[in-house]
Parts: structure tokens; sequence; C-alpha cells
């Protein structure tokens, strides 16, 4: 059984209301977004995180980012109750909220700087009979197609957004996007260890269309118990015994 809450150095996750818990790879998106936002826009003033869930990378980006005032949006409304308690309990209640509502719902504003998202993973795979974890798993509520043409009503000019997605069909989404106007800039590849294939995928999109800049790395060594030292270069500032 899934703990019901996550402890970080400065902040707890509490998730039992939610259907996806915190995990590696979610954790790995919000540091290497949050490393990526520092050394390139340090200034950044309004961030959106579509399906923000327990409010795990809006609460990593808020840590590493205090010009930024932060907006989870959450379809499930327990998530979304759950997300806004560890809003409120953290050291950075003031510059973070969550609206409960369907993304497909927002009026077009084009107001944020940045756009970060873990949407759901698996289109078209065969689903659980849990509604509440197949609409976090599932792009049951807002397919790629769907998310792309939210990102492009709130996203103002000269913005950029990260995604989160398996590998396989990561260069499906590139294609995809760069239909809808967005193209690839920046992408992490990600193995389980040293040993695996590439199993996620972390990319930051703009408007902008340029030679991406290709970087790869593993969680764990070989040997599969010690997590390398990329990995503990990124997470260090987050996690309790790194």
């Amino acid at each position: 059984m899934a703990n019901h809450y996550f402890r970080f150095k400065q902040f707890t996750v509490h998730q039992e209301a939610c259907a996806m818990k915190v995990c590696t790879d979610a954790c790995l998106q919000g540091a290497c977004t949050a490393a990526y936002l520092q050394a390139n826009k340090p200034g950044l003033r309004r961030i959106l995180d579509i399906g923000t869930g327990t409010g795990l990378l809006s609460l990593m980006l808020a840590q590493q980012l205090p010009a930024a005032t932060i907006t989870g949006i959450e379809l499930d409304a327990a998530a979304a109750d759950q997300a806004r308690a560890n809003f409120t309990a953290s050291p950075w209640s003031e510059r973070l909220q969550v609206i409960a509502t369907d993304a497909r719902e927002m009026a077009a504003g084009g107001q944020y700087d940045f756009i970060i998202t873990n949407p759901p993973f698996y289109e078209s795979d065969l689903k659980s009979n849990n509604h509440q974890r197949n609409q976090a798993m599932h792009a049951t509520t807002l397919d790629y197609s769907d998310l792309l043409k939210v990102i492009d009503r709130q996203l103002k000019p000269g913005g950029e957004f990260s995604i989160l997605l398996p590998y396989r069909p990561f260069s499906d989404f590139v294609a995809m996007a760069g239909t809808a106007g967005f193209y690839l800039n920046d992408v992490l590849h990600v193995k389980q260890s040293e040993r695996h294939e590439y199993f996620r995928s972390i990319g930051i999109f703009s408007r902008e269309q340029r030679e991406p800049k290709m970087e790869s790395m593993a969680i764990r060594g070989a040997d599969h118990n010690e997590y390398t030292p990329a990995f503990i270069s990124l997470l260090q500032p987050y996690y309790l015994y790194l």
C-alpha cells in the first residue's frame, strides 16, 4: 500500500485522496524543470500546472523559484482539495493556488509564462475498474490534442512548457506538438537504471523552432541499488536522505 504522505526537505505531500501518488519520475520532472528555469528564467512570474494532482510539481517549482506564483488546475475535486491542503501547509502558500476545473473550460487568457504538466499516459491501454485512477492514468478526459489546445490558449508569447511522457510515444507527441506550433527545445530521456532501456522523456517546448538539446540519464546504477550522481545532483534539494 502506498504511503499516505511523502516528506521532502522543505514540504510534505499528503496523497491519500489522490489516485496518482508521488513517484520518482514525477519528482525528476519537477527537479529537472526547476533546474532549467533557474538557469534560463530565474525571474519567472506566472506558472500553470495542468492536472496538479497532489500539487507535487507546483511545490517543487515554488521551492526553487521565489518570484513565481503558481496556479494548479485539477479536474478531480478530491485531488484538488488535497493539493490545496498541501499548498496551505507549505512555506509558499501565498504563491500557490488550486482551481478545481476542467482545463478545457478555462477562459483563454494567454497569461502564463510557463506551463508544466504530467498528463495521463495511456491513451489506448486497457483500463482498470477504478474510475479515479483511469481518469488520472488514461487520457479519458484530456487527450494530447486537447492538452496542446489548452497550452496554446494559456501560454504567453515566448512562453515554454514542460511535459513528462513515456519514452516510446514521446516522438509521436513531438510531431503532434509541431503541427500545433510547438517545438522541442530540450529533452531528458530517462532510464530506470544503466542496464534498462529508456522509459520516460521530459521535454521543454516553445513556439521557437531550434535544434533541440538532447540529454539522457539513469536513475540508478548498473546494480540497480544506488542512485546515480546525476540523479542525486538533481534531487538533492528535495529528497530527505540525499
